[in-house]
């Protein structure tokens, strides 16, 4: 179900009212402008910050877990203060951050049985793909495709991600795919 612009305005607007309201000490979550029915839907979500345009956070979840609204105030608040590779985001950097909403769609197990026919089936640009092998996994946003366009090397850097070696194959991984609704803020 895809959102009218009103709609993704809203969240954007939400999302970056909750980490204003985190760094500021205000408690009360924030409140969308308008009235979605989409909102109150569960769905899974990723946000993404960048700062001059470079990666600043990016946090979500594969699966839904909460309604969407909310999902989105968690992983704004999850991106700008507790994504693992950077220092929590500080109120002077708040005006330089440009935000990014992925609405996912429900995750498909994408049964393969090898390398090749993994690659051949993957739509560069469109499909997000999750991968397991036991306690190792990743997932890799469509939006990736932008910096990854060859599919051996999107797989590959995936696989890294996972703590797995660029060429491992086994028996036991296992894909995913998905895709989303991607919009953001411009600029910053």
């Amino acid at each position: 179900m895809a959102l009218e612009e009103a709609s993704r305005r809203a969240l954007l607007q939400v999302a970056r009212e909750s980490i204003q309201r985190r760094l500021t000490g205000n408690r009360i979550e924030p409140v969308a402008a308008m009235e979605d029915a989409a909102f109150d839907q569960p769905r899974a979500s990723f946000v993404t910050l960048k700062r001059q345009g470079a990666l600043r956070g990016c946090i979500g979840t594969l699966e839904a877990q909460r309604m969407l609204l909310q999902d989105v105030i968690h992983n704004a608040r999850a991106a700008a203060f507790h994504d693992p590779r950077f220092t929590p985001l500080s109120l002077m950097e708040l005006p330089e951050v440009a935000i990014e909403i992925s609405v996912l769609s429900p995750s498909a197990p994408l049964p393969v049985r090898d390398r090749t026919e993994l690659l051949a089936r993957l739509e560069p640009g469109r499909h997000g793909l999750i991968l397991q092998d036991g306690a190792n996994h990743a997932t890799f946003l469509p939006a990736v495709w932008d910096a990854l366009p060859e599919p051996e090397r999107f797989l590959a850097e995936l696989l890294q991600k996972a703590g797995l070696a660029r060429a491992h194959w086994s028996e036991t991984l296992r894909f995913s795919t998905y895709t989303t609704e991607s919009f953001g803020e411009a600029g910053n």
